[in-house]
């Protein structure tokens, strides 16, 4: 078992020499990008699958919150080898620079049954504080090379991602600590946050967006920004080398829920591919297959349910239009990747969903949030939910769903 650094932040060049050397292995890279090995004798295991393995017909999909992903490595995906993707060493440690995450149990679990720590030593690769500051005399061998960071290229946002970002900024306050992923409708989330002031960082990942919350002023300077990975352009990367307000923690730590709700009013912001009128939401799997993965989504939903003032935002477009279909549907096909969310949102409205009856936040989430091309469909299913016989659902529609 082979683990390696995985994001935008893959140690190709030792990957590379791995794969020329080793003739079978199994590869265990968190949201794997393009560009790994991939042939006969090399088989993918992740718990949040990217797009270098969607279509790969050796994957193993590993169900897994992220927060506990750490625990595989004592158990059933015990490292034999661990590949990372460090800056230079300074005062004798190396670190893990843009990519933290579960990285540091993999080469405790490496070092502790008698596997390899390989570090991939790049001059491009910022220098970050927190977990990610490994010593050398835990890197068994090193390879020194130069190559380039990857930036993805940012998502332009439309009319419609901008008002769904204005919405969820609406109900973010002054002083909130914020979880947002990455995509365009939290990078307009983040664009329509640049007037609040004391904003806090508790997340698993950051880009540019929260950058631009610097520069404007937004953010608390007496707080450090915690996150567990990171990927951006060349000037974020500039930023947080040596940065000392930026923290980059085990996955352990950030997504820990108990953690999470401790950190003040905490405001989860999270996207999703479906939500039905249960208030579950779907946001790993298209069409019966695996697209992505529980991730952190989970681990911050609770956490911000359960944190002083908090909140849990799923926001999402009504009308998905590559498919011709509505994102909100009466109930889930696919499994349920978070539920019972405070609030979901739409380019439509919010719907406030705490404390609410199921018929209360069922109607909630048809009037607000759905696409007025499937409130007809949608109502009518809430129609034959009370005009059901005595059940679970009709009992469950005259009392908080909780």
């Amino acid at each position: 078992m082979i683990v390696a650094s995985g994001n935008f932040a893959s140690p190709d060049v030792v990957l590379r020499v791995v794969d020329e050397t080793v003739a079978v292995y199994q590869l265990f890279v968190l949201n794997p990008q393009a560009g790994l090995p991939v042939r006969a004798g090399v088989s993918h295991v992740t718990p949040f699958v990217g797009p270098g393995a969607r279509e790969l017909a050796t994957l193993e999909y590993v169900p897994c919150r992220l927060s506990l992903v750490p625990g595989l490595f004592a158990g059933p995906y015990r490292p034999d080898v661990v590949v990372v993707h460090t800056s230079p060493p300074s005062r004798g440690r190396v670190s893990l620079g843009t990519e933290v995450n579960i990285l540091p149990a993999a080469i405790e679990a490496a070092r502790s049954g008698g596997g390899l720590v390989v570090a991939q030593i790049n001059p491009d690769m910022p220098y970050t504080f927190g977990d990610g500051e490994v010593s050398v005399e835990d890197v068994d061998l090193a390879v020194e090379t130069q190559q380039p960071l990857v930036h993805p290229a940012p998502r332009a946002s439309d009319a419609v991602t901008r008002a769904i970002g204005a919405r969820v900024a609406a109900l973010v306050k002054d002083g909130s600590t914020l979880q947002l992923g990455i995509g365009g409708v939290p990078n307009a989330v983040l664009a329509a946050l640049s007037g609040r002031r004391g904003l806090r960082i508790w997340t698993e990942t950051f880009s540019d967006g929260v950058l631009a919350l610097e520069g404007a002023g937004a953010l608390d300077t007496g707080a450090d920004l915690v996150t567990s990975f990171l990927f951006g352009s060349a000037e974020l990367y500039r930023w947080v080398n040596r940065n000392p307000r930026v923290r980059l923690l085990r996955t352990e730590t950030v997504n820990d829920p108990g953690r999470i709700a401790r950190q003040p009013a905490m405001t989860s912001i999270n996207t999703a591919l479906q939500v039905d009128l249960h208030a579950q939401a779907n946001a790993s799997y298209v069409r019966g297959r695996i697209w992505s993965g529980f991730g952190g989504q989970p681990d911050f939903v609770a956490g911000a349910l359960h944190a002083p003032g908090g909140r849990a935002v799923i926001a999402l477009p009504s009308w998905h239009a590559r498919s011709d279909t509505s994102t909100i549907v009466a109930s889930l096909r696919e499994p349920t990747t978070s539920f019972q969310h405070s609030h979901v949102v739409s380019e439509h409205g919010t719907a406030a969903l705490w404390g609410q009856s199921l018929e209360g936040q069922a109607r909630g989430i048809i009037s607000q949030v759905a696409d007025p091309r499937a409130r007809g469909e949608l109502t009518d299913e809430v129609v034959r939910w009370a005009t059901a016989p005595a059940g679970p659902s009709k009992q469950s529609a005259r009392r908080p769903n909780c």
